[in-house]
């Protein structure tokens, strides 16, 4: 890669992508641009100009991109009741294909040759930010320092960073021994006593939410709107997609709600034991099947769920510019025409308990399902001439002796 110029490095400010600046700076000989994501993480993100700075860096790219994160890419995924493994909400895996796409944006605009990244060889993120970047711009070059240098440890870390005068934060209190990733969607835990699958995280561990057990004695009850699958206004105030997840977010987090333990499998093939808080999404998880169960044609909500595990993959896998992505989202999309109503919620000590849910497009007909008398809308003699039907086959293979 002599010939390299400009690279746009994916830049928290923190010791692993300051390091990775400085590094580019003096391996590739070439100017480094810097480029921060504001997508919900709770953290004052102005430092991060400092940081950069500090290390000779001219051209700086901050941004608020909170509400195309959730528009854009949380909503779609939530319309595809999309979870990995029957457990994990996909947190992470759903905001880098947006980070990926504004890094190469970011390149093309600045004349950038690469764009680098501080995921490890070891995980899914590598994947995810690189087949993100090759999807957009085939001829962009990606500079992964994590495979190429021997900085593999935090001391090596910080005994370059006094090498090269670059300046580290102080923190005062005791570091958190977890690798830890946030968003608006979620926070996740690894590393540590975390490591070993049978050890119980530690409480003071969870950050966003409480524990059931101190949550509120006396339920919380909310009323979700829903327009074509999406929420758009939370006890009957409307609000911005990124403003309905940070209020979820909060009032599940109040109550319990929203943690995973999970061993998982990553993509390069290793089993990984993480911890996740997802308050709000698994809110708009078990509401949007509640909507769905009463507006969805029962074969259009099965073929739903028959492709979920295949979507939920190809999300986790780093393939949401795919094409088979975006043609699974194309039919998801269709199917969210007539999703729009109301979910009535009981948010009770870990607990979302579906109480209510009604639409202008539901398929519920009280006058058929009723266990009174349905005045002739529904013929029950008609039931034994399906039933013999669907047991033919059945019949025949008994006839012939087979089990």
């Amino acid at each position: 890669m002599s010939d390299i110029n400009k690279v746009v490095l994916a830049y928290s400010g923190g010791l692993d992508t300051s390091v990775i600046a400085c590094w580019l700076q003096s391996t590739y000989d070439c100017e480094v641009v810097t480029f921060t994501a504001d997508i919900g993480q709770g953290e004052e993100l102005e430092p991060a100009r400092t940081k950069a700075e500090a290390i000779g860096i001219k051209e700086i790219f901050i941004e608020d991109l909170r509400e195309e994160f959730v528009r854009e890419y949380v909503y779609p995924m939530f319309r595809a009741n999309a979870l990995y493994e029957g457990e994990y909400l996909l947190g992470t895996s759903i905001a880098r294909p947006l980070i990926a796409k504004r890094l190469v944006e970011i390149a093309e605009e600045t004349g950038a040759d690469a764009i680098s990244h501080g995921a490890t060889g070891k995980g899914n993120d590598q994947v995810r930010f690189e087949l993100g970047a090759y999807a957009l711009s085939p001829g962009i070059q990606v500079i992964a320092p994590w495979r190429e240098w021997d900085l593999n440890s935090r001391d090596k870390l910080l005994a370059y960073c006094q090498q090269h005068g670059i300046p580290v934060e102080k923190k005062r209190g005791t570091k958190s021994p977890y690798s830890m990733d946030a968003n608006l969607l979620h926070i996740s835990y690894e590393g540590d006593v975390l490591e070993d699958p049978a050890a119980e995280p530690e409480e003071p561990m969870w950050l966003w939410t409480v524990s059931p057990e101190t949550a509120p004695d006396t339920p919380t009850y909310l009323e979700l709107s829903y327009e074509r699958g999406d929420i758009v206004a939370i006890d009957g105030e409307r609000l911005s997609a990124a403003a309905v997840l940070a209020r979820l977010n909060q009032v599940a987090g109040d109550n319990g709600i929203g943690r995973a333990d999970i061993v998982e499998n990553r993509y390069v093939g290793m089993k990984s034991r993480g911890c996740y808080e997802t308050p709000g999404g698994t809110v708009m998880l078990r509401a949007h099947r509640a909507i769905e169960s009463i507006t969805l044609d029962r074969e259009l909500a099965h073929l739903k769920d028959d492709l979920m595990p295949r979507y939920a993959s190809l999300v986790y896998n780093g393939y949401w510019w795919s094409p088979e992505r975006q043609a699974l989202q194309s039919l998801i999309d269709y199917s969210q025409l007539y999703v729009n109503g109301s979910v009535r919620l009981k948010l009770y000590k870990g607990n979302v308990i579906v109480v209510g849910r009604q639409s202008d497009d539901s398929l519920f007909d009280e006058d058929i399902a009723t266990f009174e008398d349905d005045a002739g809308a529904y013929d029950q003699a008609d039931a034994a001439g399906f039933i013999k039907l669907n047991a033919l086959r059945l019949r025949i293979a008994a006839q012939k002796g087979r089990k």
